[in-house]
């Protein structure tokens, strides 16, 4: 009689991990309903009972299965979860089993996002974050539907026009990036703080950018909430300690985003290269799933100690004074 593990989903790591075990798995034993998810929890299971942690094979086979990195039946809010970082973000967590609503404007856009994750796993709400009533009923939504909320993560962003001088800026402008950027996360870790304290738990986190840390790197507005995002960070991580609440904020260098490539003018291709040649790291771009992967880390229990801290994707950059130059190497060393 043959194992089942590869019919049921599980494929050929199971099956690997059944015939090291010398197990035969038959259709009776895995239900149709056992996903792959939970045959890959089992596999380790069987590993554990099975080889030491430092058993060859062991080792071998657990590289194999990709582990949820702890979102399975947890339920996170993405604000600007259309497009750009926040679907590719809201897309990774429910590969990691988080039930996801989207929060945006794109009302098109969240449609089709929620379409691809699948209408079991995720639900869209129309939400400008700039209007409390709004956030309000996308939180409300997400516990109506399933019941609480564990992770809130604040995307929603917007940047206005380069203007190289600050006599040049609006005012209007000015008030409009702020609104967006910052007092939309305000209204985002209020009304999530709202459900999680009760719940004593949860995890929020929110966008904040290089801007945060450098000068000169976007526009006035921008990086003043960028600031900002940092500091109502820590004071919030500070406050919701109590109640098992970790806050923490992202800051990623130049991703390609539509929002980016239609600030700059650039299509994606060329803002690469571009933040390329300026960055530190080099042989890598920065994707918009490297940012995700971040905010999954933060999101999940992996970062259960970490709270108040403002984790830098950037290659280095924030660390980097050009003026000094004692380490370029010669153009033409091998």
């Amino acid at each position: 009689m043959s194992c089942c593990c590869a019919g049921c989903g599980g494929g050929d790591i199971a099956a690997a991990a059944c015939r090291s075990l010398k197990l035969r798995l038959t259709p009776s034993h895995v239900p149709a309903l056992f996903s792959a998810r939970a045959l890959r929890k089992v596999t380790v299971m069987l590993l554990d009972a099975r080889f030491s942690p430092t058993t060859t094979t062991s080792i071998h086979l657990r590289k194999q299965i990709k582990e949820p990195l702890g979102l399975e039946g947890k339920v996170a809010l993405i604000t600007g979860g259309a497009s750009g970082i926040g679907e590719c973000t809201a897309k990774l967590f429910a590969e990691h089993g988080a039930k996801i609503i989207i929060a945006d404007i794109q009302d098109q856009l969240g449609q089709a996002v929620c379409e691809a994750i699948g209408s079991s796993d995720s639900i869209y709400a129309h939400c400008d974050v700039t209007k409390e009533e709004d956030v309000i009923n996308a939180i409300d939504i997400a516990v109506a539907t399933y019941g609480k909320l564990d992770i809130m993560l604040n995307n929603a962003g917007i940047m206005d026009a380069y203007k190289a001088r600050v006599i040049d800026n609006e005012k209007t402008d000015f008030e409009r990036v702020l609104s967006v950027n910052i007092t939309g996360a305000f209204l985002g870790m209020k009304h999530a703080a709202r459900v999680m304290v009760p719940a004593r738990g949860g995890s929020i986190i929110s966008m904040a950018s290089i801007a945060s840390n450098i000068g000169g790197m976007a526009t006035h507005a921008y990086t003043c909430a960028k600031h900002a995002m940092v500091g109502l960070t820590k004071n919030l991580a500070v406050e919701l300690g109590q109640f098992g609440i970790r806050v923490n904020c992202l800051s990623p260098y130049a991703v390609a985003t539509p929002l980016a490539t239609s600030y700059l003018g650039l299509d994606e291709e060329t803002l690469e290269k571009k933040m390329h040649s300026i960055g530190n790291l080099k042989g890598v771009m920065l994707k918009t799933d490297d940012v995700a992967k971040a905010a999954l880390f933060l999101a999940s229990d992996e970062a259960k100690y970490i709270s108040g801290h403002n984790l830098f994707i950037d290659g280095g950059i924030s660390i980097v004074n050009p003026s000094f130059s004692m380490f370029q190497y010669p153009d033409n060393l091998s």
